[in-house]
């Protein structure tokens, strides 16, 4: 009875740990999020179709991903690839809501759910909403046709469409995704990816 008492406890802690690390709150946020309706009021029509569209799941691969970038031309483009069970997508979660609010009249911000439950990204953007949609890439066949390695990932595009700077892997500090998007994506200043 001992070992199994110490088994047991052991998985509990382990499930607690786990849960801690991967909990929803993205990023210790607790839910909160901007006023997106009036931080993005006023926002022109191709990027207020994004708004339009927010935590949206949506559909057709590449192609469907694709011609989306080449219809915000005109707009440079910031995407954000990413899994509800991956723990730094979670915490860069916040610093993107605070980010597409901030930005999201000038800027247009995509995501894509890539290697994931349908289910569960839908659960995770309920519980830490954006005002973009994300595409749903089960086979993480948009994630690997911008170059995609790891999680999360951040791909840059800019006014033309083309990918300027691809971002492997979370940033060491929030501070520094603010400081790539304001680089890459208002002053168009991005080292090649």
């Amino acid at each position: 009875m001992g070992q199994t008492r110490q088994i047991a406890l052991g998985l509990v802690l382990v499930l607690a740990v786990a849960a801690i690390g991967c909990g929803s709150a993205g990023g210790g946020e607790g839910g909160k999020h901007p006023d997106y309706a009036a931080a993005l009021a006023g926002s022109p029509a191709p990027l207020a179709a994004l708004h339009r569209q927010a935590n949206q799941l949506l559909p057709g691969g590449t192609d469907a991903f694709e011609r989306r970038i080449a219809g915000l031309h005109g707009y440079p483009v910031v995407v954000n690839v990413w899994a509800s069970w991956c723990g730094p997508c979670r915490y860069e979660f916040p610093t993107l809501q605070k980010l597409a609010a901030k930005y999201g009249t000038r800027v247009a911000f995509l995501g894509v759910s890539s290697e994931d439950s349908k289910s569960e990204s839908a659960e995770f953007l309920e519980e830490d909403p954006v005002p973009y949609p994300s595409y749903y890439d089960l086979d993480g066949d948009i994630k690997e046709s911008i170059g995609g390695r790891g999680f999360p990932d951040l791909a840059f595009y800019n006014r033309n469409g083309e990918l300027v700077y691809f971002r492997p892997g979370p940033f060491a500090k929030q501070s520094e995704l603010g400081e790539a998007v304001q680089r890459c994506a208002l002053q168009e200043r991005c080292e090649s990816g």
